[in-house]
């Protein structure tokens, strides 16, 4: 049995000498995209409109307020010990280190001498605090870049310091444990803010926790796809990130060292010893080549870094810590805020965090600003988020890890 076979001419009726004008017809529009106020990957309540001209986005502009609940007038109504709830709703994610900086800022104005003991409970529970943001922080870019695995891991080590926070306040999200004058009276303890058991977990959680951190490294931080979602996008130089007043990560991943634990030490921070991790060069230390100082890539694994730190000061504090005396001044929720004003900022897991308090002599304070790290930090999104493909949003504002409920205050 033969086969027929048959030739046929191919003849292109196509010019593909063609010059630019005859494109014309198929030039693109731009478009504007919406990306929120409900979009996962905005990371709270965050509507940017973006701009663009088929993939590229050409701008993106930022719109705020939608969690917007008058905290700044509330706390011009109130005493300040009752203002302290409030804290907690701004950054959700770190209210222990908002409970520490108005805590701080209100016995500065007030002249409230906090017991070394309490200092030391509450720098414990503010870098707990730090560790449990940073794994948010971790789990959920991974997630945002496309890894579903990390999330997982990230909240299950979380949960161990919930669980610490839960002995410790009776309370796992808004704990209201740090108020001027030192650590309040915890739910569950009739005697002592930070009984020995306590002290056994957290030493407990550290041997534990501190090797997961090379794990996670290896599963996301040098993993080849999300070194190359991540590496060379949305790049902020040191002098842009310092023009803008970022703070916090998105400072220190610039190439900027600047961590108000070291350069302006509170509370007992100048007794420790740690590192100010910044951000890496392509090929320096365990940095990919791929990868450039002030890239989303730096922005992340910064607080990688962040989280071992916190871990030699919670391993210090606790070894220097005295194992029993008081942990609280007395009457400290029923002093007068002398007619004067106090500015006092404190570095939070997403930067500088200050409160303005102005007193008239009174206990309820005259007047209250707050200074949001996130704030700050997210006004860069215009400039850094212009000239990048669509994809690269998600991954710029999801290293810049942004809490809305402090964005709008």
């Amino acid at each position: 049995m033969t086969t027929a076979t048959r030739e046929i001419a191919y003849q292109p009726d196509i010019n593909f000498d063609l010059r630019q004008e005859d494109f014309a017809d198929l030039a693109t529009e731009e478009m504007l995209i919406n990306m929120g106020p409900q979009h996962p990957a905005t990371h709270g309540v965050l509507r940017v409109v973006l701009r663009t001209d088929g993939e590229l986005v050409l701008e993106a502009i930022p719109y705020i307020g939608y969690l917007h609940r008058c905290a700044e007038k509330l706390a011009e109504n109130m005493q300040p010990f009752q203002w302290v709830p409030k804290t907690d709703r701004m950054d959700y994610l770190a209210a222990m280190n908002n409970n520490h900086a108005w805590a701080i800022a209100v016995e500065t104005l007030a002249g409230i001498e906090v017991p070394e003991r309490g200092k030391y409970i509450r720098i414990i529970a503010a870098e707990l605090n730090r560790i449990a943001s940073h794994l948010v922080s971790f789990g959920t870019y991974g997630l945002d870049m496309g890894a579903f695995t990390p999330f997982l891991y990230a909240f299950r080590e979380r949960e161990y310091i919930l669980d610490l926070f839960e002995a410790m306040c009776g309370a796992r999200l808004t704990y209201s444990y740090i108020y001027p004058g030192g650590p309040n009276y915890p739910a569950v303890q009739d005697s002592d803010a930070f009984p020995p058991e306590i002290a056994a977990r957290v030493r407990e959680f550290l041997d534990y926790f501190e090797p997961k951190i090379d794990e996670y490294n290896a599963l996301l931080s040098f993993n080849h796809i999300f070194v190359r979602r991540t590496a060379n996008v949305g790049v902020i130089p040191p002098d842009r990130a310092i023009a803008y007043g970022l703070s916090g990560p998105c400072l220190r991943a610039s190439g900027v060292k600047w961590d108000l634990r070291r350069t302006r030490p509170y509370d007992l921070y100048d007794r420790f010893e740690f590192e100010i991790p910044v951000g890496l060069a392509g090929g320096e230390g365990e940095a990919p080549a791929e990868v450039v100082i002030g890239d989303c890539w730096n922005r992340y694994f910064v607080r990688m870094l962040e989280m071992k730190q916190s871990c030699r000061i919670i391993r210090q504090a606790l070894d220097q810590m005295p194992k029993d005396g008081p942990f609280k001044a007395k009457n400290a929720n029923k002093a007068k805020l002398p007619a004067r004003s106090v500015y006092f900022e404190a570095e939070n897991p997403r930067g500088q965090l200050g409160f303005y308090i102005e007193g008239d002599g009174s206990m309820i304070p005259y007047r209250v600003k707050a200074r949001g790290p996130s704030f700050c930090n997210i006004s860069i999104l215009s400039e850094v988020c212009r000239n990048v493909l669509l994809a690269d949003v998600p991954a710029i504002v999801g290293s810049i890890d942004i809490v809305m409920g402090e964005v709008d205050r």
